[in-house]
């Protein structure tokens, strides 16, 4: 596979190449900027559903700024390769701190030794933070999106291991019944309910899409008290679903219409085409096979390792206003970014007329504030 963007909807200073030796991975990338190879880096890491395809609108206003703009497929994701898409495979190398060894060595394939600006989107959030967390004499300045990051866990308070809150139960025994997507994304049976969706897998799209996004009057999201499951049920059923329902079926019902489709100028029904193409040849196993990490003890207790220690670059926090993320989390989510794991927060901010897509929803704004941040911490490309 060469480009699978080439027929996509793409602006004419972006190009499509692909980096081999990626962490044993053939990695493509969307780029701009790259005609002078002395700019400034900024790393760009999509989430999911997405792709590299997600920062189209990104890219050419950063290399406008004067950066080299490089955003990847992530592992299991679009056009890159070397990836292991089973459900009964290995998950060491979807793990995060694997997952943030392939943007370090990204960096180093590029011919660089640092990313003068790392930048990560939901799932691509927290890789960002342990990137930086981990090596802050590569990823020199870090902006996270729509995904809080609250620092590694704590060691545990005494010499045995605490319970941990079986809150899947939890949800289960709720007068209407709940699961949380993660878990659900963590069963064997969700990449063939989404992949093989009764209304097609581009109108699943387009409706998970759509219910997440400001379009969707309902979002409103408000802080929750606690991770209980009488305080998460608060939240739409795109985070805790009904149990017993897929993540198709509960997008479905929140399907937008012919004539809001239409009027979408974010997503268009073309560029709705390549996400849909795009997953519809790699499938999301992939993709789900980081939320099965995110789920296990075993990556808690590797992360302990870095116990206490704070993300020690300049850092920003950017989300929509509209996104629920930001609250999915109760004791990790925004009102946990502080000095407990940030040793330089330049700020929280929520973007007007955005939802959890906040970069295609709000592409000027979003850049408006990578830039300011970048400048306040010392950084003017141009």
């Amino acid at each position: 596979m060469t480009n699978p963007y080439a027929d996509a909807p793409l602006h004419p200073g972006i190009r499509a190449r692909r980096i081999e030796g990626v962490n044993g991975l053939s990695m493509h990338i969307l780029e701009a900027g790259h005609e002078a190879p002395d700019r400034p880096l900024a790393l760009l890491l999509h989430g999911f559903p997405e792709l590299s395809y997600s920062w189209r609108k990104v890219l050419p206003a950063l290399a406008q700024a004067g950066f080299h703009a490089v955003a990847p497929d992530q592992r299991g994701y679009g056009g890159t390769t070397g990836w292991d898409g089973r459900y009964e495979g290995d998950l060491s190398a979807s793990r995060m701190l694997n997952l943030a060894t392939d943007a370090l060595t990204l960096v180093r394939r590029l011919g660089r030794e640092r990313a003068e600006l790392l930048v990560g989107h939901d799932f691509g959030s927290p890789v960002a933070a342990w990137a930086a967390l981990t090596r802050p004499d590569v990823f020199e300045r870090v902006a996270l999106m729509s995904a809080p990051f609250a620092g590694p866990p704590p060691l545990p308070p005494g010499p045995a291991e605490p319970p941990v809150p079986d809150i899947d139960a939890a949800l289960a025994a709720l007068p209407r019944p709940r699961r949380h997507y993660q878990h659900h994304y963590a069963t064997p049976g969700a990449e063939h309910e989404m992949l093989h969706a009764p209304q097609g897998l581009h109108a699943f799209l387009r409706a998970y899409y759509h219910v997440k996004s400001a379009d969707w009057p309902q979002n409103d999201p408000q802080p929750l008290k606690a991770w209980e499951a009488s305080e998460l049920a608060r939240m739409p059923t795109y985070y805790v679903m009904d149990r017993g329902r897929g993540m198709a079926e509960t997008a479905a019902e929140h399907m937008p219409d012919a004539a809001q489709i239409a009027a979408n100028r974010w997503l268009t029904e073309a560029e709705m085409a390549v996400y849909a193409a795009a997953f519809a040849r790699t499938g999301f196993q992939g993709a789900l096979n980081w939320y099965r990490c995110s789920l296990s003890p075993e990556q808690s207790r590797e992360h302990r390792l870095f116990a206490g220690r704070r993300i020690e670059v300049p850092a920003t926090f950017i989300a929509g206003a509209k996104d629920w993320g930001v609250y999915q989390k109760p004791g990790a989510d925004i009102r946990a970014m502080d000095d407990r794991a940030f040793a330089r927060l330049a700020g929280v901010h929520l973007i007007e007329g955005a939802g959890h897509w906040v970069q295609q929803e709000q592409p000027e704004a979003t850049v408006a504030r990578l830039l300011a941040f970048a400048a306040g911490a010392g950084l003017s490309p141009s």
